[in-house]
This record gives C-alpha cells, structure tokens and sequence, in this order.
C-alpha cells in the first residue's frame, strides 16, 4: 500500500422530510478531515459504476428506494468486502394513507436484508437515553450512555446484527400503521451487519429538519429539529464510523 493511498468515498444524500443539505455540509466537514478521503456527491443510486469504484459508501437518505437491480448491486458491492455507513432513514419508506396514518411497505427486501433492518415507526420525538451494548468496540469504547432528542427508531429486524448502541422503548408510536409497541425489548440504535466479506454500519440517530422540508405538505414547518447533530457524542460516532470505513479500505488494499 503506497503512503499516500486514497480512499474514494461515494456519499448519497437526498431524500424527503428532512434537512439534507444540513447533514451532506456536516458529512462533507467530517470527511474533509482526513485529507485521503476523496468524495463523490449523488442524490440516488443510479450511478452503479461509480458506486463500485467506490471504496466506502456513505448515505443519509429518507424515503429513496433503489431500483431493484440497484438492490443488488448495492449487497453484491458491500459482499465483496466494502463497506457501508448508512445513516438515519436510509433504511425508510414512508406512505401517507388517506386515513392520515403513515405506513412503511414493505417493498424492497433485498435493500433491507442487506442494510439489516428496516424503519417501521418512531414514536413523537422527545428525549431518550442511547445505551452502549457492546462497550469494547472499537467504534463506541469509552463512549458513555447519553440522552438525545431525536427520532427512536422502532424497526423490523434482518438477520444476526452486532448491536453497537441500542435504547429502550414501550408505548404508542403516534401517527403510524404500526403504532403499538409495548415488549420492552432493546432497539437498536448502532450496529454492524455482515454481508459476504463486507459490512453496513448503521447508525438511526441523525434526524433534522428546517422550515421548508416538509413541502408541498405544509409550506413552513415551525420547528427547527437537529436531533442528535447538536451532541458531542454523535459527532465522536460519525468520526468514528468515517475512519473506521477509511481504515478498512486501505487494509484491503494493502
């Protein structure tokens, strides 16, 4: 491996209901920081060719579904032993029904299979305590228990997932098809999924959201919400995640 390797990152950033341009600026910041990383910018998968020249895959995506051949591309890229960071509702898609209730079909199973969970509600955003379930990991040692104000994210889970973080949660997730949620079991919050000889990371917390991301809905939402991105403890976990990846690709390439 020459000293001066480069690890080309393809970072995908779009999608619906959230502040995207706040979480690309801050992903493209947290990057910057290790000048070997080279980014690649997109809003959707369609570009296959440039994803598998990729070393790293970073997103932070709500309510964008790949196509089904993009699907595979995506699990055959992280199978042959890349990796991905996938952020906050990469793993969501969200259908308003007329009932005014909002519903999460399930259509895109190997995009979830691959990612290892897929969103099926939140209940209203408030504060909830992120637990460290595996304290030993490289990627959350000496982080402590913290409390945020974000998006608790109650998922169908997808094959054998090693928890990083996870929370706790019983009650009603307002708003949603599935809204009953009462059997106390952990969430999780931050976990690796293996696929082939690669691995997703994920990692739900992350919502945000400005005056103007929830059009044509309603024209000026009055709340701005940065969920986790105003906590210390999130950034440690972005950096940690983003030279995690990075690590791994020049051991690959070695």
């Amino acid at each position: 491996m020459s000293e001066h390797q480069t690890v080309n990152v393809y970072l995908v950033a779009a999608g619906d209901f959230h502040d995207i341009d706040h979480a690309r600026l801050e992903l493209l910041k947290l990057m910057a920081e290790d000048e070997r990383i080279r980014v690649r910018v997109a809003s959707d998968y369609h570009d296959l060719e440039a994803i598998g020249e990729s070393d790293v895959l970073v997103t932070y995506t709500c309510n964008l579904i790949p196509t089904e051949a993009e699907q595979e591309a995506l699990r055959d890229f992280i199978a042959s032993g890349k990796r991905w960071f996938a952020l906050h509702g990469t793993n969501s898609i969200l259908q308003f029904l007329e009932s005014g209730k909002v519903d999460a079909p399930e259509m895109a199973p190997v995009l979830m299979e691959t990612l290892g969970t897929q969103f099926i509600a939140h209940p209203p955003i408030q504060p909830f305590q992120v637990r460290v379930a595996d304290p030993e990991h490289e990627l959350v040692k000496g982080v402590d228990e913290f409390e945020t104000d974000d998006e608790l994210y109650l998922c169908r889970i997808h094959g054998d997932l090693h928890v990083l973080l996870d929370t706790r949660f019983q009650g009603e997730a307002t708003g949603f098809v599935e809204d009953q949620w009462h059997d106390d079991k952990p969430h999780p919050v931050y976990y690796i999924n293996k696929v082939g000889a690669g691995e997703v990371l994920y990692l739900n917390l992350g919502h945000c959201r400005g005056h103007y991301d929830m059009q044509p809905m309603v024209e000026y939402y009055p709340n701005v919400e940065l969920g986790s991105w105003d906590k210390p403890e999130f950034y440690e976990l972005l950096r940690r995640g983003i030279r995690y990846c990075a690590r791994k690709a020049l051991e690959a390439s070695a």
